[in-house]
């Protein structure tokens, strides 16, 4: 029997920003938009001549993060909130990779306990 994580399609919280709430819901969509983020930022960050160049890249993929949250983010709330998701996302991906670890340490521990507990079988010789 295969255990599995939950997927992060079903996974729903809540934000707040500058006193205000919202609700985020963490797809896998969203996990890819956050990583690429990522990615345009340290481009950018690594290679500031060609922050023009993914500066566009950029503004799409905040636009689109942001659509993961209801109600909708007014532009002075999307800055605080661009940093909770990916506060949130970080913080999602830790507790999913310390789960994988468990998962992957209970499943050693069994087998080795089954290991231990099977039955021992002699081979006999043939004459």
């Amino acid at each position: 029997m295969k255990v599995g994580l939950k997927s992060a399609d079903m996974i729903s919280q809540e934000i707040t920003v500058n006193g205000k709430k919202f609700r985020l819901t963490m797809t896998d969509q969203l996990l890819m938009d956050v990583r690429r983020l990522k990615a345009l930022y340290n481009a950018a960050y690594e290679d500031p001549e060609s922050f023009e160049e993914v500066s566009s890249a950029i503004s799409n993929t905040i636009n689109q993060i942001a659509t993961a949250v209801e109600p909708p983010v007014s532009d002075s709330d999307l800055d605080g909130m661009i940093q909770s998701i990916m506060k949130a996302v970080d913080e999602k991906a830790k507790e999913t990779d310390e789960a994988k670890i468990k998962h992957a340490e209970d499943t050693a521990k069994s087998a080795k306990k089954a290991a231990k507990h099977a039955p021992k079988t002699t081979k006999k010789s043939k004459k």
